[in-house]
């Protein structure tokens, strides 16, 4: 009976040296098969040319590289790029790279599918099948960084977690692909430059802020009405906004880092004169921004873009007390890459 390979990129620096060691091997041959699988992001083996091929053979025979590959790539006509990235076991998700003027984002997926149930999300409606592993969620930010160099003739510069999945749902994963992400033996970028959108977990909140993470924390809150926010969003029951609240008071006593509200503005579900009065009420308890985000359609039509009246009365009641307010524009429209249409159709 053949033994089952393993996935060498789920063993660490030391657990590789050790490896090495017990083959008979010196132990800096370790540090060079990492090298190869995290910064030159090798996909086989035999692209590691200053290994020997006796060794790289050993290798082929106990391990395996679990590469995404990127299935299709769309590009929008405002520069947009959608991957259908496939894993390993054949199932896919996608990832997204928004260009502007000045930096180029990647949106990259934590899950195949999504843990919770947001009935305005095309993503919601696929189901959780698994959790990403650090290797998957890392390996769609480098193949958008190639895009990125190729198409826009920059590396990227930003890393946002708001494609499919809820990333705290996928806490521990998570964590170790910014771990790679970020260190000089990965991709080396600052933590300063990844936000993690969450539609608001306040347990797995607090544990970030616990663990002293030095990224950005981004919250989907969409009302500050607790039926409102419970009718779109049903997770709400179980986690109710007192308790969102008390974890992102909690946040931002532990890091001292401003918290972005993501926001979508709904016609006849959040527009009204209370809603604006609500969501400026729960921006008072800690410091934050708020970004209003174009609705984006996913077919059935029970969710219609608010009026840009509803926007701007939004716009003038917060930034008239002070609160930081951007108005983010869709992008990708044209190719479903845009907020909340990542939902496989291809």
């Amino acid at each position: 009976m053949s033994m089952k390979k393993k996935d060498i990129r789920a063993l660490t620096k030391d657990q590789l040296r050790s490896f090495f060691e017990d083959s008979g091997d010196k132990a800096f041959r370790g540090n060079q098969v990492y090298e190869w699988l995290w910064s030159k992001g090798a996909h086989s083996f035999d692209d590691m040319t200053n290994i020997s091929l006796a060794t790289r053979q050993m290798l082929e025979e106990n391990f395996v590289i679990n590469h995404i590959r990127v299935d299709t790539m769309q590009r929008s006509k405002d520069g947009t790029i959608k991957n259908a990235v496939r894993l390993h076991d054949g199932l896919i998700v996608e990832s997204v790279l928004i260009p502007t003027p000045s930096r180029t984002t990647a949106c990259v997926s934590s899950q195949v599918g999504c843990s919770l149930d947001c009935k305005f999300c095309a993503t919601a409606r696929l189901k959780r099948m698994r959790n990403l592993n650090p290797d998957e969620i890392y390996d769609q930010v480098v193949a958008i960084d190639k895009e990125s160099r190729l198409y826009h003739n920059r590396p990227l510069s930003n890393i946002v977690f708001m494609g499919m999945g809820e990333p705290l749902m996928n806490y521990n994963n998570v964590l170790k692909a910014i771990d790679k992400i970020t260190s000089p033996e990965g991709l080396g970028m600052s933590p300063k430059r990844i936000t993690v959108s969450t539609s608001g977990v306040p347990k797995m909140i607090k544990k970030m802020a616990d663990d002293e993470v030095r990224f950005k924390l981004a919250v989907s809150l969409h009302s500050a009405i607790e039926d409102v926010r419970t009718s779109i969003m049903p997770f709400n029951e179980n986690f109710p906004l007192s308790d969102l609240r008390e974890s992102l008071e909690y946040w931002y006593s532990k890091t001292k880092s401003r918290i972005t509200y993501e926001y979508v503005v709904w016609d006849k579900i959040n527009d009204r004169k209370e809603d604006i009065n609500a969501l400026l009420e729960f921006c008072s308890y800690v410091p934050c921004k708020v970004n209003l985000i174009e609705y984006n359609p996913i077919d059935d039509g029970e969710f219609q873009q608010a009026s840009n009246k509803a926007i701007d009365q939004y716009i003038n009641v917060l930034e008239s007390n002070g609160i930081v307010v951007n108005v983010r524009r869709s992008r990708g429209k044209d190719i479903d890459a845009a907020c909340g249409q990542l939902a496989n159709k291809s």
